[in-house]
Protein backbone atom coordinates (compact mmCIF):
# COMPACT_ATOMS: atom_id res chain seq x y z
CA UNK A 1 0.00 0.00 0.00
CA UNK A 2 1.37 3.69 -0.44
CA UNK A 3 0.39 7.15 0.09
CA UNK A 4 0.45 9.54 -2.45
CA UNK A 5 0.36 13.45 -1.61
CA UNK A 6 0.02 16.37 -4.03
CA UNK A 7 1.60 19.32 -3.08
CA UNK A 8 -1.58 21.12 -1.76
CA UNK A 9 -2.37 18.27 0.31
CA UNK A 10 -4.64 16.12 -1.75
CA UNK A 11 -3.56 12.57 -0.66
CA UNK A 12 -4.51 8.64 -1.49
CA UNK A 13 -4.71 5.59 -0.35
CA UNK A 14 -2.99 3.36 -3.30
CA UNK A 15 -3.08 -0.42 -3.12
CA UNK A 16 -1.36 -2.57 -6.11
CA UNK A 17 -3.01 -5.84 -5.75
CA UNK A 18 -2.15 -8.92 -8.55
CA UNK A 19 -4.89 -8.16 -10.96
CA UNK A 20 -6.05 -4.32 -9.88
CA UNK A 21 -5.68 -1.29 -8.52
CA UNK A 22 -7.67 -0.19 -5.57
CA UNK A 23 -7.60 3.79 -5.43
CA UNK A 24 -9.23 4.79 -1.36
CA UNK A 25 -10.59 1.25 -1.67
CA UNK A 26 -12.38 1.58 -5.40
CA UNK A 27 -11.17 -0.20 -8.43
CA UNK A 28 -8.97 2.75 -10.51
CA UNK A 29 -9.83 0.94 -14.07
CA UNK A 30 -7.62 2.68 -17.14
CA UNK A 31 -5.77 2.60 -20.20
CA UNK A 32 -2.03 3.38 -20.13
CA UNK A 33 0.42 2.99 -23.11
CA UNK A 34 4.42 4.18 -23.44
CA UNK A 35 5.14 6.26 -25.95
CA UNK A 36 8.11 7.47 -25.63
CA UNK A 37 10.70 7.54 -23.09
CA UNK A 38 9.01 8.22 -19.72
CA UNK A 39 5.83 9.28 -21.55
CA UNK A 40 2.77 7.64 -21.93
CA UNK A 41 -1.12 7.84 -23.12
CA UNK A 42 -3.70 7.51 -20.53
CA UNK A 43 -7.81 6.88 -20.81
CA UNK A 44 -9.37 6.90 -17.81
CA UNK A 45 -12.76 7.54 -17.80
CA UNK A 46 -13.81 8.11 -21.68
CA UNK A 47 -11.05 11.01 -21.20
CA UNK A 48 -7.70 11.02 -22.85
CA UNK A 49 -4.23 12.10 -20.70
CA UNK A 50 -0.66 12.84 -22.19
CA UNK A 51 1.49 12.13 -18.98
CA UNK A 52 5.28 12.58 -18.71
CA UNK A 53 7.33 11.37 -15.94
CA UNK A 54 10.11 14.64 -15.23
CA UNK A 55 11.96 14.05 -12.75
CA UNK A 56 11.89 11.05 -9.89
CA UNK A 57 14.01 11.20 -6.48
CA UNK A 58 13.61 7.52 -5.33
CA UNK A 59 15.20 8.29 -2.12
CA UNK A 60 12.88 10.95 -0.74
CA UNK A 61 10.17 9.14 -2.89
CA UNK A 62 9.04 12.54 -4.65
CA UNK A 63 8.18 12.61 -8.49
CA UNK A 64 6.96 15.10 -10.37
CA UNK A 65 4.98 14.43 -13.67
CA UNK A 66 3.62 16.55 -16.25
CA UNK A 67 0.29 15.86 -17.66
CA UNK A 68 -1.67 17.24 -20.26
CA UNK A 69 0.93 20.17 -20.18
CA UNK A 70 0.30 20.86 -16.27
CA UNK A 71 2.90 19.73 -13.83
CA UNK A 72 2.18 18.00 -10.50
CA UNK A 73 4.11 16.90 -7.67
CA UNK A 74 3.44 13.97 -5.42
CA UNK A 75 5.14 12.28 -2.62
CA UNK A 76 4.75 8.72 -1.81
CA UNK A 77 5.08 7.07 1.37
CA UNK A 78 4.96 2.89 1.09
CA UNK A 79 4.06 0.94 4.37
CA UNK A 80 7.61 1.58 5.83
CA UNK A 81 7.48 4.59 5.49
CA UNK A 82 3.75 5.04 7.56
CA UNK A 83 4.42 2.58 9.98
CA UNK A 84 7.95 5.20 11.01
CA UNK A 85 5.30 7.98 11.21
CA UNK A 86 3.15 6.44 13.21
CA UNK A 87 5.76 5.08 15.99
CA UNK A 88 6.99 9.09 15.89
CA UNK A 89 10.10 7.98 14.18
CA UNK A 90 9.66 9.41 10.63
CA UNK A 91 13.25 10.63 10.57
CA UNK A 92 14.76 7.39 11.20
CA UNK A 93 15.18 6.65 7.87
CA UNK A 94 17.19 9.70 7.09
CA UNK A 95 20.68 9.04 7.41
CA UNK A 96 23.80 11.06 8.34
CA UNK A 97 26.12 12.32 5.24
CA UNK A 98 29.80 11.47 6.31
CA UNK A 99 31.61 11.53 2.84
CA UNK A 100 30.76 11.42 -0.92
CA UNK A 101 32.16 8.54 -3.28
CA UNK A 102 33.10 8.97 -6.72
CA UNK A 103 30.02 6.63 -8.28
CA UNK A 104 31.96 5.79 -11.44
CA UNK A 105 35.79 6.24 -12.86
CA UNK A 106 36.44 10.28 -14.55
CA UNK A 107 38.15 12.96 -14.31
CA UNK A 108 37.31 16.11 -12.26
CA UNK A 109 36.11 19.05 -13.77
CA UNK A 110 35.45 21.53 -10.92
CA UNK A 111 34.98 21.69 -6.99
CA UNK A 112 32.00 23.80 -6.18
CA UNK A 113 32.59 23.23 -2.50
CA UNK A 114 34.96 23.87 -0.09
CA UNK A 115 36.15 23.09 3.47
CA UNK A 116 33.42 24.92 6.08
CA UNK A 117 31.22 25.58 3.81
CA UNK A 118 27.55 24.52 5.00
CA UNK A 119 25.50 22.31 1.85
CA UNK A 120 21.83 21.20 1.96
CA UNK A 121 20.47 18.12 0.26
CA UNK A 122 20.97 18.44 -3.53
CA UNK A 123 23.01 21.30 -3.72
CA UNK A 124 25.73 20.86 -6.61
CA UNK A 125 29.30 19.97 -4.78
CA UNK A 126 31.28 18.82 -8.34
CA UNK A 127 31.39 18.14 -11.78
CA UNK A 128 32.79 14.97 -12.88
CA UNK A 129 33.28 13.82 -16.56
CA UNK A 130 33.30 9.74 -17.56
CA UNK A 131 32.63 9.05 -20.83
CA UNK A 132 33.01 12.43 -22.38
CA UNK A 133 29.58 13.41 -20.65
CA UNK A 134 29.70 16.14 -17.56
CA UNK A 135 28.04 14.54 -14.26
CA UNK A 136 26.70 17.31 -11.89
CA UNK A 137 27.56 15.18 -8.44
CA UNK A 138 24.95 16.43 -5.33
CA UNK A 139 25.00 16.51 -1.92
CA UNK A 140 22.93 13.55 -0.78
CA UNK A 141 21.95 15.20 2.53
CA UNK A 142 22.80 18.59 4.65
CA UNK A 143 25.90 18.96 6.08
CA UNK A 144 29.04 20.78 6.62
CA UNK A 145 32.72 20.17 4.18
CA UNK A 146 35.15 19.28 6.88
CA UNK A 147 37.44 18.18 3.70
CA UNK A 148 37.68 17.91 0.01
CA UNK A 149 40.04 15.06 -1.16
CA UNK A 150 40.32 15.50 -4.89
CA UNK A 151 41.81 18.30 -6.78
CA UNK A 152 40.51 20.06 -10.01
CA UNK A 153 41.45 17.73 -13.36
CA UNK A 154 42.16 14.88 -11.32
CA UNK A 155 41.53 11.24 -12.37
CA UNK A 156 39.53 9.13 -10.17
CA UNK A 157 38.58 5.62 -9.72
CA UNK A 158 34.67 4.13 -8.69
CA UNK A 159 34.10 4.41 -5.07
CA UNK A 160 37.50 6.81 -4.41
CA UNK A 161 36.08 9.19 -1.72
CA UNK A 162 35.72 12.71 -2.92
CA UNK A 163 34.61 14.91 0.41
CA UNK A 164 34.50 14.14 3.94
CA UNK A 165 31.72 15.94 5.80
Amino acid sequence: MLQIKTANDKSWQVDIQKDVILLNGTPFNWDISPIGPNTYHIIKDSKSYTAELVTADYQSKTFTFKINGVQHTVSAKDRFDLLLDQLGMSDANAHKVNDVKAPMPGLILEIKVQPGQEVKKGDPIMILEAMKMENILKSPGDGVVKEVKVAVKQNVEKGQILILF
